[in-house]
């Protein structure tokens, strides 16, 4: 038997084998290992949330959820107007004027744990990262506190920095405001859709009213609109519709759920969606609105006192001069009266201003304001013999009188430079100012600004007194500068171009006795605080004496009782005015004026065409009456009465002061001759003059002169009825700014008959006073 034989070599000692762990003992490993790695990440975690709280600070706000939309109201303050706003229409209002059931909805829709959380969802956001991780579509889990940071400072960018940034400040924010205070802006702030930003405008938008006056079923359906506007905005369908009452269901159970509303109330709400009002998509600057606002803006511009940014998101409340009867009057006697089928090319302006005020009433700047923007009654036009009453300031003021004779034939030589009257028509060489500002004899009032020394400049100091202002800005006018007034002897003829605004308020200076008034029309501006910020205190002061001013307006109530301007007869109380027309250089009549007064209102109107450049005669027709289209007493004069006719309505009739017939020195040097009466005129010298014969009615036909020179002289007899001239309408001219280079002329009927010359009274005639008073006799 054989013993077994040990390995070469030193001996090996083994190891003694490990017991091997149970599955108890390995899981406790695990646990002690993750618990170790968890205080580790606790603690990271925690220094980390540290360093960021300390790091991130509270943004400023968006520029664009700060604004505040501004109102515009009529005058009085009660009719909006319009609205002023950047990018977001808002209203901003307190908590406390939001129904407690539209703070209700909108917790138990966005977030029901709002009045017991910290400002942030843990769950939702771990929900949310899960759900991003899988690639799925990035998902928010915003609590109303994080949308309103998400809103108020942050972006609507979708990465994992900016959920962060949200997080942090958003517990900012949960430690330094109230909830209440939270919730107010975030209802301020969120887009409902439809254009509102904040639930008073969400209100106004959907419902037309305002957000205190909102009812459960209301506030349940802004509620749902504002999780998604686009999606569940009523007017997007029937598919919109469904989808809306679907998640207004929803709201109404989780306001259940929140023991916000009875089941009872739910039921009874969820049977039908709430009635939603016609609410006329009106454009903020449609119609005459956008002329409106536009006038506001710039006129609070002027001030200095305003910027565009506090204009358009400042939450002001402005009041304008504006009345809704005026501003109606002026557009239903422009459309009354304009010719039918030339809305494209022709273009009228026309303005209302209050006397005594400078108030601007009403106006027309021509075209919906979204086809163009040249506010006509702004652009203006060349204003033919309107300036004729200035040039009568003028000459009263030198030491002439109404009575006081110039050279009335035609033509005449002035320094080298022909002038005459239409047709060459002589009205002798002594025509009193009181005939020819009645029948607007040009020759007339060329010797008239010839015999003033300086004439010419008179006669501009004139024109500024009144209310029109000079070819520089100056700091009152609407707009406040005149283009191309030439201070030469044809300054008389109207060659400049000027607003109907202006000439609107020049012509209420005479009506007022000669005080002017600035022209403005913004009465107030209240800030979002209540507080008056600004209010208008236009200058009125005496720039023409009170006797001429009367001595003046007589004449000019000649035009409309017996001269050109008849039409406004029809007015059927005291007026005043003057007839106006200009040509271009090709001779075409280019515009066409009435401008006249009430003791109480004073409105201006002009026809012009195309560029503000283009003939209106033999484009404008003639009318039934057979008076030529373009004759300041036809359209126009018939414009002005339609709108006058409404503006006077319930107005008290107030007279006219009664003449008193100024007479002062006259220039030395200036001679006419006196031709010896044939037949009386004019007022014969008397201690109190009164008011002349009625004549026969004239209807003034216009042409354009041959001449450089324009006229407009009605005679006094009736012409023959024109041959109505046939209108050939041609391609529509684009809108375009009036050229600032006008060299036109005016022009006037010529007579169907020789004219018997008028007769003066001797010049330097004086005249006693009588006492001033509004109780003129005064026939329709």
């Amino acid at each position: 038997m054989s013993a077994k034989r040990r390995a070469d070599g030193p001996a090996v000692k083994r190891r003694p084998t490990k017991p091997k762990k149970t599955t108890g003992q390995r899981v406790r490993g695990i646990l002690k290992k993750l618990l170790v790695v968890g205080l580790v990440l606790v603690l990271l975690g925690s220094l980390a949330s540290f360093v960021l709280y300390r790091a991130i600070a509270i943004p400023a706000p968006n520029e664009a959820f700060k604004a505040q939309t501004t109102f515009v109201y009529y005058s009085g303050g009660k009719q909006e107007l319009g609205t002023f706003y950047d990018d977001q229409n808002r209203v901003s209002i307190p908590l406390s004027e939001m129904p407690q059931q539209m703070q209700d909805a909108v917790v138990a829709a966005e977030n029901q744990t709002f009045w017991t959380d910290q400002g942030i969802d843990p769950k939702g956001i771990l929900r949310a990262a899960f759900s991003n991780a899988r690639g799925n579509d990035r998902q928010g889990a915003s609590t109303i506190t994080q949308q309103y940071v998400k809103i108020l400072y942050l972006t609507s960018e979708q990465s994992y920095q900016r959920k962060i940034k949200e997080a942090v400040v958003s517990l900012k924010i949960q430690n330094e405001l109230s909830k209440e205070e939270i919730l107010e802006g975030y209802l301020n702030t969120i887009y409902f859709g439809r254009g509102a930003y904040g639930v008073q405008a969400a209100a106004q938008a959907f419902f037309d009213k305002d957000a205190a006056q909102l009812n459960l079923r209301e506030s349940a359906v802004l509620a749902t609109v504002l999780n998604n506007p686009s999606r569940y905005d009523p007017d997007g369908g029937k598919e919109a519709r469904e989808a809306l009452k679907e998640r207004y269901t929803y709201v109404l159970e989780a306001m259940v759920d929140t023991e916000a509303i009875t089941a009872e109330q739910a039921e009874k709400a969820v049977k039908r969606l709430p009635k939603f009002p016609e609410i006329a998509a009106q454009s903020q600057y449609g119609g005459q609105r956008g002329h409106m606002l536009s006038l506001v803006k710039d006129e609070l511009l002027a001030t200095g006192e305003f910027t565009e940014e506090q204009i358009d998101g400042g939450g002001l409340r402005i009041t304008t001069t504006f009345t809704p009867e005026a501003m109606e009057a002026v557009e239903q006697g422009v459309d009354e009266q304009r010719p039918a089928g030339y809305d494209k090319q022709l273009h009228v302006g026309a303005a209302t201003v209050e006397v005594g005020t400078g108030a601007l009433r009403g106006f027309y700047g021509g075209q919906d304001y979204l086809d163009s923007q040249i506010n006509w009654a702004v652009a203006g036009g060349m204003a033919g013999s309107t300036f004729k009453a200035a040039t009568d300031v003028a000459a009263i003021r030198e030491g002439f009188s109404l009575n006081d004779t110039f050279e009335g034939n035609s033509p005449i030589d002035i320094a080298g430079t022909e002038f005459e009257n239409q047709g060459d028509t002589d009205y002798g060489s002594a025509v009193s100012m009181l005939d020819a500002t009645e029948n607007s004899i040009n020759t007339a009032f060329v010797d008239m600004v010839d015999a003033m020394p300086d004439g010419p400049a008179k006669v501009i100091q004139a024109l500024e007194d009144m209310g029109v202002p000079g070819n520089k800005p100056g700091r009152w006018g609407i707009p406040n500068r005149s283009i191309d007034i030439q201070e030469n002897v044809g300054v008389t003829l109207g060659t400049a171009q000027v607003s109907p605004i202006n000439m609107a308020n020049a012509y209420a200076t005479l009506a007022s006795g000669g005080e002017r008034a600035d022209v403005h029309v913004v009465e107030k501006v209240v800030d979002r605080n209540g507080e008056t910020v600004y209010s208008a205190e236009p200058e009125i002061e005496r720039t023409v004496d009170e006797d001429i001013s009367a001595d003046v307006s007589y004449a000019l109530q000649q035009v409309v009782q017996s001269g050109s301007g008849t039409e406004a007869l029809a007015l059927a109380r005291p007026a005043a005015g003057k007839t106006g027309t200009a040509t271009n250089d090709d001779g075409e009549v280019s515009s066409s004026w009435f401008v006249g007064y009430t003791p109480q209102m004073s409105t201006a109107v002009m026809y012009v065409r195309g560029k503000g450049r283009e003939a209106l005669d033999g484009w404008l027709p003639t009318s039934s009456d057979g008076k030529l289209g373009y004759f300041g007493g036809n359209y126009p004069a018939k414009t002005w009465t339609s709108i006058m006719q409404t503006v006077m309505e319930g107005m008290e009739v107030e007279e006219f002061p009664e003449p008193v017939f100024v007479d002062g020195d006259t220039p030395e040097g200036y001679e006419t001759p006196f031709v010896p009466p044939e037949t009386t005129t004019t007022a014969p010298p008397q201690p109190q003059p009164t008011r002349r014969p009625s004549r026969t009615p004239t209807i003034e036909t216009e042409e354009p002169s041959p001449t450089e020179t324009p006229t407009e002289t009605p005679t006094e007899t009736v012409p023959p009825t024109p041959v109505p001239t046939t209108p050939v309408p041609t391609t529509p001219v684009p809108t375009a700014p009036v050229p600032t280079t006008p060299a036109p002329t005016e022009t006037a009927p010529p007579p169907s008959a020789p004219t018997v010359t008028p007769t003066a009274a001797p010049r330097r005639t004086t005249y006693a006073s009588p006492t001033r008073r509004r109780v003129a006799t005064w026939r329709p």
